[in-house]
């Protein structure tokens, strides 16, 4: 006969077997249940890469500006930045020379090595190499705020050692080729090679959200001929089709950035069917395009064709300069550069006037009022002080913040005609003047924030269709609350026959429109974003 305690000592022991039994089949159940939900996810055969949105801001703004050489123009970036592409073809321009990457809004997480090592990355249609900052980048100041691979740390990493030289409009990276697997998604691509980046454009990647950037475009524009992350994935056989889509999410108060498809396309990103374009030449994702609109009619200037690519590595709109400047002047825009100053003179014009006529010192008036700091002889930017020639180590001159410039400025021209007498009134209207006819270093225009519901649709026809763009969707709000700033989405840029004229068509238009890259049957195709 069992005593009660050892009664009681059996009964806990059923209980807890009991227990324990129940632990397991709800652990199998939610397992089961957890796999069922991971299946489905992938019984498309599609593969998801989640995007990151960043809200450009002023800092940004002033980064690029400051690594447009000594202010020039866009143009004069892009005329430097040309230069041939690997087929030899003399006429055959390299866009990735004229990328401003400041501008890029869009990013998502890949890994490199085993185990992967994480970095942020921009998904670039208009380049074609995998680069990340290395971690024998000992000399470049912005790869210690950035992620750097350590070959070292992985058992899959091939020594490769050749040099690479990536030059874009604002400055150029370099390094050498190693090889490595590469984690995109659940996808991971083996012996992939790519650039580990030893040197970085001082400001313009300091700045950067992103660590590096991964191409999408074609190996004809590869760098030292390096096999693109994308090929290698359609022949180590990793995605169903050889497609892949782009969904960017422009509602500007959604934290999700988008999509980026591997494999095909995901019909939830996109209304009605796609209008699809072939691929005319190979390199960027190129295609005839043909008229452009402004509310409507015709500007003429694409009568007879132009060239056109699909570039998510560019936030911006770009085109010929004769469109761009009728489109920005249907909808009402000025250069930044301009704006930036009549409103340092609307706001302390009158007080740099009257430190003038009580002889105050003209090089200590912009910071007496703040714009500016004091460095002994002029006043310079509070921002960023100087940058550094690379070519001979001297400080450049005239390098500072909008603000402080502006300022300076002013007062230059507000002493000429106090010499000459002229009234208060008179030396306010001439210096505004004189802003109206500053260049803006980048080519960028701003618009009235206010006056978005009356500026006119700006259309481009793909395919033979017309493809709308409101105001909502062409102009990007730099900046929060009442210093926010309104750009126009369109840039210009000429680039000569054969190449061109050439548009580039970038996250303003791709936001508006899902765009397919199918590489399969060599065709780009849009149809109405989700």
């Amino acid at each position: 006969m069992k005593t009660k305690r050892e009664n009681r000592q059996s009964v806990d022991r059923m209980v807890n077997m009991e227990a324990k039994l129940k632990a397991v089949l709800v652990s199998l159940f939610l397992s089961s249940l957890l796999f069922s939900l991971v299946s489905s996810a992938t019984t498309d055969g599609l593969f998801r890469i989640g995007l990151k949105k960043m809200k450009l801001d002023q800092n940004d703004q002033l980064a690029a500006r400051l690594e447009s050489k000594e202010g020039e123009s866009l143009r004069a970036s892009i005329r430097k930045y040309f230069r041939h592409g690997n087929l030899g073809d003399s006429q055959d321009t390299d866009i990735v020379g004229l990328k401003n990457y400041m501008d890029a809004q869009y990013f998502g997480e890949i890994g490199i090595g085993t185990p992967p090592q994480t970095f942020t990355v921009i998904f670039d249609t208009g380049s074609s190499n995998l680069w990340v900052p290395s971690s024998k980048c000992y000399f470049s100041v912005p790869c210690y705020f950035h992620s750097k691979y350590k070959s070292s740390q992985s058992s899959t990493y091939r020594k490769n050692g050749k040099s690479a030289d990536i030059h874009y409009g604002t400055g150029a990276i370099s390094g050498f080729f190693s090889e490595d697997n590469v984690k995109v998604g659940d996808l991971v691509v083996k012996n992939q090679e790519f650039i580990e980046a030893t040197r970085e454009p001082s400001v313009t990647f300091l700045v950067a959200k992103f660590d590096g950037i991964l191409g999408l475009g074609f190996q004809e524009i590869s760098v030292g001929n390096a096999v693109p992350v994308w090929y290698n994935m359609v022949k180590q056989g990793l995605v169903k089709e050889p497609v892949f889509s782009f969904w960017l999410n422009r509602k500007t108060d959604d934290d999700e950035g988008g999509e980026l498809v591997f494999g095909g396309v995901d019909p939830d990103h996109f209304k009605g069917e796609h209008t699809y374009v072939p691929v005319t030449q190979k390199g960027y994702w190129q295609f005839d395009m043909g008229e452009v609109l402004i509310d409507g009619e015709t500007t003429g200037y694409c009568a007879g064709g132009c060239a056109a690519i699909a570039d998510s590595g560019t936030s911006l709109l770009a085109g010929p300069t004769a469109v761009v400047a009728m489109i920005n002047h249907a909808i009402g825009a000025t250069g930044v550069v301009s704006q930036e100053c009549k409103t340092v003179v609307a706001q302390y014009g009158e007080t740099i006037m009257d430190l003038l006529l009580s002889e105050a010192s003209p090089q200590k008036i912009c910071s007496q009022i703040g714009l500016c700091t004091f460095d002994g002889t002029r006043g310079v930017g509070m921002g960023i002080e100087s940058v550094v020639d690379e070519k001979n180590g001297d400080k450049s001159s005239g390098v500072h913040d909008a603000g402080c410039s502006a300022c300076e400025m002013a007062v230059v021209w507000m002493q000429s005609q106090l010499r000459q007498n002229q009234t208060k009134e008179r030396i306010l209207e001439y210096v505004n003047e004189l802003c109206d006819r500053l260049p803006s270093p980048m080519g960028e225009s701003a618009v009235d924030c206010l006056q978005l519901s009356s500026m006119p649709n700006v259309s481009l026809t793909i395919g033979g269709k017309v493809f709308d763009l409101s105001a909502n969707e062409y102009v990007l709000k730099v900046g929060e609350g009442a210093a926010a700033q309104c750009i126009s989405g369109f840039i210009a840029m000429d680039v000569p026959p054969p190449r061109g004229p050439l548009w580039i068509l970038g996250d303003v238009f791709m936001g508006r429109y899902h765009t397919v890259f199918d590489y399969g049957n060599m065709r780009v195709g849009f149809a109405e974003a989700a």
